[in-house]
């Protein structure tokens, strides 16, 4: 079972690993979802994902979340071919929490060096701002 910390890491390049990790047939347990960071303009990926968030019917679909969660998890089953039996399979393989749960406290957890934060030379919002600004009731 592989733990990574998402916190001041950039959701894309930390999905893909994880997304990899997955479809090799491992566990993966992610903690901080809500400090990763998505890259770009804040307004920008604000709409974007607001639109994502009222595209089709409420009772229908496409459903897209708006808790931090939810967004990380989402990211990570869109790397995953999600509709053949294997990538799902690797999808239930996957934990995503809102912080640091107590059985995980004392562990090791993986962070990416290519994924960090300070690399970067752009604006940036993180996934609580993110799911704030959708709608999300803060409970983290």
């Amino acid at each position: 079972m592989k733990l990574y910390d998402a916190s001041g890491q950039i959701l894309g390049r930390i999905a893909t690993r994880i997304a990899k990790d997955l479809l090799k047939g491992g566990s993966v347990s992610v903690i901080n979802c809500e400090k990763a960071v998505i890259s770009g303009n804040p307004k920008t990926t604000e709409r974007h994902y607001f639109e994502r968030r009222k595209r089709g019917d409420p009772h229908h679909g496409p459903f897209f979340p708006r808790t931090p969660k939810g967004i990380v998890r989402r990211t990570i089953r869109g790397m995953l071919f999600f509709h053949k039996p294997r990538g799902r399979k690797a999808f239930r393989r996957l934990k995503v929490y809102i912080g640091v749960p107590d059985e995980l406290k004392n562990k090791e957890f993986i962070k990416i060096k290519e994924a960090d934060v300070n690399r970067l030379k752009c604006k940036h919002i993180t996934i609580g701002d993110l799911s704030i600004a959708l709608g999300s009731k803060k409970r983290w």
